[in-house]
């Protein structure tokens, strides 16, 4: 024997009702935000050091996850008897920083409408950035993460382990960003429904008193008058030709059984509705 020298690697204890990772090959995070989450990791020059930690997540060595403002939790099973303890950091936004995002998402349409829908939006980094935020930790600086086991490199197999988690709660629930970064899911929404509320708040003219009508002319004191056009309405000139294509009524209809020399009725007939409605104008000009 040689000692610790014939000893092999440490095998992880067996865990029962772990969070094993639904990914069972090739990159573990489906959706497009829990996919940036891992590129923005191997941006950091952890990636290598990732892999270490997959076996790990498909095994369902993590215990425990849960994620709270600016800090992610876990328990994650080694070979020791008691579970690692795993703390992920990453800078919450101020409450001066949330605002000013939530102003910004409350002012697109389409980005406002998929987060009030439960949705992420596909354009929610470009909305950070357009408040000088950013959705994920912009640089390594501000993400920290930190194990109880002796290995001294960072990320050890029990923070990436983590790591694959927190990516596949994300495409769960993609909002656990946000809370991640100090707004949860229920005070989000809630306050993106205050702000699109004030805006379509009717404004100070529309809520004015409504001035009276006139009291209504008999109509037996209208015969005279009552179906000439007036001058107003004689002066009125509507196009055929504008607005919808002279032949839309009939190509509502669809493709009919009758053709004529290989062609659809819709398109023999087309010609004649272009060309009556062209005379139409030409009479009304005259």
């Amino acid at each position: 024997m040689n000692g610790w020298r014939d000893w092999g690697p440490s095998q992880p204890l067996p865990v029962e009702g772990g969070i094993a990772a639904r990914s069972r090959r090739g990159a573990i995070g489906e959706e497009w935000w829990s996919q940036r989450f891992i590129e923005l990791l191997e941006s950091f020059g952890v990636g290598s050091r990732l892999a270490r930690g997959r076996n790990y997540a498909r095994r369902g060595q993590v215990v425990e996850l849960e994620v709270e403002a600016g800090v992610v939790l876990a328990k994650v099973q080694g070979s020791r008897f008691t579970p690692y303890r795993v703390r992920i950091r990453a800078k919450a936004l101020t409450e001066h920083q949330w605002r000013r995002v939530e102003k910004t998402m409350a002012a697109q349409a389409l980005p406002l409408a998929k987060l009030l829908a439960g949705e992420m939006p596909r354009d929610i980094e470009e909305v950070f950035a357009s408040s000088k935020l950013t959705l994920f930790p912009a640089t390594s600086a501000e993400l920290k993460a930190s194990c109880t086991c002796p290995d001294w490199e960072n990320p050890c197999k029990h923070i990436a382990a983590a790591y694959y988690i927190l990516a596949e709660r994300f495409d769960e629930d993609p909002f656990l960003i946000f809370s991640w970064r100090g707004r949860d899911r229920d005070e989000l929404l809630e306050r993106l429904r205050a702000r699109r509320s004030a805006g379509n708040a009717p404004s100070s003219a529309a809520t004015q008193p409504k001035r009276s009508a006139p009291d209504p002319v008999p109509l037996t004191d209208q015969l005279d008058f009552f179906w000439r056009s007036g001058a107003e309405l004689a002066q009125l000139h509507t196009s055929p030709l504008a607005g919808e294509a002279p032949d839309a009524l009939v190509r509502q209809l669809g493709p009919g059984p009758v053709e004529l020399a290989g062609q659809s009725l819709i398109e023999v007939l087309a010609p004649a509705y272009t060309t009556l409605a062209q005379n139409a104008e030409r009479r009304a000009l005259d």
